[in-house]
């Protein structure tokens, strides 16, 4: 049983980890935001059930930046140290909107193929 539930979690994490970026422009599409501050957004949203690992958002920072999706600049704090901030850009909004639009026909897809689809279901329940 205690096997069960921890190949249930790796495998929810590794489904996870592999949208990370989309994750992480979710958090920049409502606005620009700091590393912990994007790391804290993603625990918020799941009720603290998900984290994503401090390596893996720095490396999906990097990522996004280098690909042109996401920019990166200093704030200008005036409480304690300065902040790397990231900002989405126009064309991270469009790779969002891509992958989103990918994962929600990707899902519909494997609903179907395992019978969990809304429509597949309402016949299951007694």
């Amino acid at each position: 049983m205690m096997q069960d539930i921890a190949d249930s979690e790796a495998f929810t994490a590794d489904l996870l980890r592999g949208h990370t970026d989309t994750i992480v422009l979710g958090v920049l599409r409502r606005h620009d935001s700091y590393g912990f501050e994007i790391y804290k957004s993603i625990r918020e949203a799941t009720g603290g059930a998900y984290e994503i690992k401090e390596a893996t958002l720095y490396a999906s920072y990097r990522r996004l930046v280098r690909d042109g999706l996401a920019e990166a600049y200093w704030g200008d704090e005036s409480q304690g140290g300065r902040r790397k901030y990231y900002r989405i850009t126009d064309a991270g909004r469009a790779a969002f909107r891509s992958n989103v639009a990918n994962w929600v026909a990707t899902r519909g897809i494997i609903d179907d193929l395992l019978g969990t689809a809304p429509t597949a279901l309402k016949g299951t329940r007694a």
